[in-house]
C-alpha cells in the first residue's frame, strides 16, 4: 500500500511540475511521519525516502537516534525555545520559526555546538488565529533581524494554509508567499536567501507546485490517515 501510495504521490508532483513547466528536480517532496512507527519509516526508506519531517522534538530525536544516519530529517511544527537544544545540529532545516526569542534560542544552542542553522520563516498567509507564524507585513522587518544571527541562515519561507475541501481556494495563499519570497529576496539582504518555499500539504501541495513550492510537505497522502499510537 505505502508502494502504491508513494508512486501516486510521485506520479502528482510530476504532473504538477509539468502543467507548470517547472523541473520535478525543483520541487523536494518532503515525507511527514508524524505519528508513524519506524518500522513504516523503515518501509519508506527501503522504497528511497530520505527525508522526513517531524512536529515534536521528542518523536524527532527518537527516530533520528534508531534509524539510519543518511536520513535528513526536517522540524516542521511549532519548536519551543526550550525544546531547540535537542535537534540544533540533528535537523537539515527548521521550517517553523516566527519569533526573535527563537531565533536567540537556535543561535545560543548552534554557538555552543558550532554548528551553522537553516531556517525557514514561518508566515501565516491567511491571518488564522488558530495558527502560528507571523503576518505578512512583519517579515522583511524580522528578517532583516535575523540576518544578525552569524550561525543562522534564513533560507526562505513557510507556511500552513488552511485545510479546504477544494484546493484551489488557497492557490491565492500560495501565490502571495511567493511573491512576498521574491520581494524579499529582492532586497539582497546579507546572510538570507530565499531558496526556499514550503508550502503544500496532501490536499493542496498540486496547486503549490503550481504558485513555485520547492518543499511539499505530505503526510496522509503517502501513509495513510495518522496513527496515534506510537510504537516501537
Amino acid at each position: 500500500m505505502l508502494k502504491e501510495q508513494l508512486s501516486e504521490v510521485e506520479a502528482r508532483i510530476q504532473a504538477a511540475c509539468a502543467r507548470s513547466g517547472r523541473r520535478r528536480e525543483d520541487v523536494t517532496l518532503i515525507a511527514v511521519s508524524k505519528t508513524k512507527p519506524k518500522e513504516i519509516l523503515m518501509e519508506a526508506y527501503g522504497l528511497g525516502v530520505r527525508i522526513f519531517g517531524e512536529n515534536k522534538v521528542q518523536e524527532l530525536t527518537e527516530k533520528y537516534e534508531a534509524l539510519p544516519k543518511d536520513i535528513h530529517w526536517h522540524m516542521i511544527g511549532h519548536l519551543q525555545t526550550n525544546k531547540v537544544k535537542y535537534i540544533v545540529g540533528k535537523v537539515d532545516l527548521i521550517h517553523s520559526v516566527d519569533s526573535l526569542k527563537l531565533l536567540e534560542a537556535i543561535e545560543k544552542e548552534a554557538v555552543k555546538k558550532q554548528a551553522d542553522v537553516r531556517v525557514l520563516i514561518e508566515v501565516n498567509v491567511a491571518g488564522e488565529e488558530s495558527k502560528f507564524g507571523m503576518a505578512v507585513d512583519d517579515v522583511l522587518p524580522f528578517i532583516q533581524k535575523a540576518a544578525a544571527f552569524p550561525h543562522i541562515q534564513v533560507c526562505g519561507l513557510m507556511t500552513i494554509a488552511p485545510f479546504v475541501k477544494n484546493p484551489e481556494e488557497n492557490r491565492l495563499i500560495f501565490k502571495n508567499l511567493h511573491k512576498l519570497s521574491v520581494d524579499i529576496a529582492g532586497a539582497n539582504i546579507d546572510n538570507v536567501t530565499m531558496d526556499v518555499l514550503s508550502m503544500g500539504m496532501t490536499n493542496d501541495y498540486e496547486v503549490a507546485i503550481e504558485e513555485g513550492a520547492t518543499m511539499i510537505r505530505v503526510g496522509t497522502g503517502i501513509f495513510g490517515a495518522r496513527d496515534y499510537m506510537i510504537s516501537g
